[in-house]
């Protein structure tokens, strides 16, 4: 949620972030909106003290001044009630409107809309160049046994899989690999409940914007969470977390759930863009003075553990067209794919500043007194993603799967055949 007091003090700031955004935000009306609502707080707390005022008379008044005192006092109360319907209203409009606004974009970040627009920030160095026709994973996983699409689909429809052998191996390996690469740099690794309440798809901003995307469980209003970013953002709801204990960082490790509403035709080949998928996420709640700094250090991470698998890739800063409403800025790693010739976003990265944190009431404290902490999130492994990457880049010509070195120690095998 966006900070009402900036939007008074400097509109204009807005103004500019939801024209980077191509989103259309009522700046006027909202500023219109919000002065009303000031206006009539203030009138309900004069009218609350002379209706005290009036309770009060009624004590020290006897005879017919206490008669009259009584109606008196009857009349300022009707007159606050009536201020304080009104400002319900007003208030409950207010919220309403404000959980659709999108959050503040970061001046730098590249204008425009479409992949077009993004802005390559690192390209690799090389890229491996095979001697032989390379394949896509689908057609690697299959003749390996390790995906099967087909029979996930009889049991659960489209954009399902199962993973199966060493490719069920190759998943937890993964898993495995990026928790024992993190867990030095201070991150505390937690499995998260996946099933959330609609506060918690508020709170992080998911709500309204995105709600076609989300599995809801109606008997029981819950909501199945698409990254574990919810879970983690709201575990601190209405907390002050301890200035020392900043950045506090959390390492996440959980079944994630996409409807994929409106991507129809899009990644439908293999274990790209699932309906289900493993997914370790990094989260961080962090002082506001050093979010810039901390969103370059979970970029690195990330680019850590694609250089020790060995997969190219470009990191690649997203457009303000295209951040979602929570997103202050954000960078993708995409990975090359040589088998289907083409990038891959493989994780993403993102500076929400103090709007998630606004919305679920996590604080922090320090000399300088209470204020809201900023908070972050970035893909570890996204594991369907990583195995595709990993497959498609690391294939022989016999149709097996070299091991790269740093995943050896978890896989407990140094190649995938058949």
């Amino acid at each position: 949620m966006i900070d009402l007091k900036l939007l008074r003090a400097d509109p204009e700031l807005f103004r500019a972030a939801y024209e980077l955004r191509q989103a259309e935000v009522d700046i006027d009306g909202l500023v219109d909106l919000d002065g009303r609502h000031r206006t009539l707080l203030g009138q309900v707390e004069n009218l609350r003290a002379e209706a005290n005022r009036a309770n009060k008379a009624i004590a020290e008044a006897t005879g017919q001044q206490r008669a009259e005192a009584i109606a008196a006092a009857k009349e300022k109360s009707q007159g606050l009630q009536d201020v304080e319907s009104q400002l319900r209203a007003i208030r409950e409009e207010l919220d309403s409107i404000l959980l659709g606004v999108p959050n503040l974009v970061h001046p730098d970040s590249p204008p425009g809309l479409g992949e077009e627009a993004n802005r390559i920030v690192r390209e690799p160095a090389e890229i491996r160049k095979f001697d032989f026709e390379p394949k896509d994973h689908l057609t690697l996983g299959e003749s390996l046994d390790i995906i099967d699409v087909e029979r996930a689909g009889r049991v659960s429809g489209s954009r399902f899989a199962f993973l199966k052998r060493d490719g069920a191996l190759l998943e937890l390996a993964l898993q495995r690999f990026a928790i024992e690469h993190l867990t030095p740099a201070r991150f505390i690794p937690v499995i998260p409940p996946v099933l959330v309440k609609r506060e918690a798809m508020v709170g992080t901003g998911f709500f309204p914007t995105d709600e076609t995307q989300v599995y809801r469980i109606e008997s029981d209003d819950l909501y199945l969470a698409g990254t574990s970013e919810v879970p983690i953002a709201s575990m601190h709801a209405g907390e002050t977390l301890k200035f020392e204990d900043l950045p506090l960082r959390y390492l996440a490790i959980s079944s994630c759930f996409r409807r994929e509403a409106g991507t129809y035709g899009k990644d439908t080949r293999g274990i790209i863009r699932l309906h289900q998928f493993e997914k370790i996420e990094m989260f961080s709640f962090c002082h506001p003075e050093r979010s810039q700094e901390e969103h370059a250090a979970l970029v690195a991470f990330e680019e850590e553990i694609f250089t020790a698998l060995e997969i190219p890739y470009r990191v690649v800063e997203i457009c303000a067209g295209d951040l979602a409403a929570p997103n202050y800025r954000k960078y993708d790693i995409e990975a090359w794919l040589p088998g289907s010739e083409r990038w891959l976003e493989v994780t993403s990265c993102s500076n929400d500043i103090d709007f998630q944190a606004r919305r679920l009431g996590v604080r922090t404290k320090s000399g300088s007194g209470t204020e809201l902490v900023h908070t972050l999130n970035g893909t570890a492994i996204a594991c369907g993603r990583a195995i595709v990457a990993l497959l498609e880049n690391h294939q022989r010509s016999d149709g097996s799967i070299d091991i790269p070195d740093a995943l050896k120690p978890f896989t407990g095998f140094d190649v995938i055949k058949t």
